[in-house]
């Protein structure tokens, strides 16, 4: 079933600057899509469309709005909140009553492996440890579309690769639609069921590529042959993107 489309999208801000131009496609739920593109080609624009953030100069977005989850490049958490408070806080702000929400996020807190920080405050979590909570934080209202803008982008390799496989573990569990922002071309194969390659500015798809690994997808995949193989290819295409 489509849960997001992009339909001729094209956005030129009012300083002139034309972002993106052409963007068409769509993702079905249980597909997670993966962009990767050179630095200022659009990327992070169209995530901001998707979500209602910006809006598009032309072309159509068709997305449910109220129901889609956002997880930023940084955690974003309320640092006078505790793990449990801000895991709370989408449920809280959607009106769940409070015992549904606090069954909500232990349950959420369980399943990116929080659970024992409930009571923490985000200054003595890690990197990783906020994304986590990030996560579980959406993962409470259970949104059928996912949007990722870089998420792993400033914690260590070692971190960003079992984030990576909790992240597909949780793609696989839920089912929802995922569209993935990155600049590491082994992070978009590895989690993807699609990769998308863009241009250089205005972004447009230039490429596109079938990722044919089932899930779960296990640490030892990024050493397989045929992961090499088609990472090789994805790097030609965002390295022929940048002309």
């Amino acid at each position: 079933m489509q849960a997001l489309s992009f339909n001729n999208i094209g956005m030129t801000f009012p300083d002139g600057t034309e972002a993106l131009t052409g963007i068409d496609f769509s993702i079905d739920r249980g597909e997670f899509v993966t962009v990767v593109g050179p630095s200022g080609c659009g990327k992070s624009t169209l995530l901001k469309i998707a979500s209602g953030l910006l809006k598009q100069t032309v072309g159509e977005v068709d997305v449910d709005r109220d129901h889609i989850g956002y997880v930023f490049q940084d955690a974003t958490l309320l640092h006078w909140r505790t793990v449990m408070g801000n895991v709370e806080l989408f449920a809280e702000l959607h009106g769940i009553p409070k015992a549904e929400r606090r069954r909500l996020a232990t349950e959420a807190i369980q399943l990116v492996g929080l659970t024992g920080f409930e009571n923490n405050y985000p200054k003595s979590l890690s990197g990783g440890m906020k994304m986590r909570a990030s996560l579980a934080r959406t993962l409470t209202l259970s949104p059928p579309v996912f949007l990722f803008d870089e998420p792993f982008g400033a914690v260590d390799e070692i971190t960003r690769e079992h984030l990576n496989e909790e992240t597909q573990l949780l793609f696989q569990r839920e089912g929802f639609a995922g569209l993935f922002i990155t600049h590491s071309i082994s992070e978009a194969v590895f989690m993807s069921t699609r990769v998308l390659v863009m241009s250089a500015r205005p972004g447009r798809i230039v490429a596109e590529f079938n990722v044919p690994f089932e899930y779960p997808r296990q640490p030892d995949l990024r050493f397989d042959p045929e992961f090499a193989r088609l990472s090789g290819e994805v790097s030609r295409e965002l390295r022929g993107s940048h002309s």
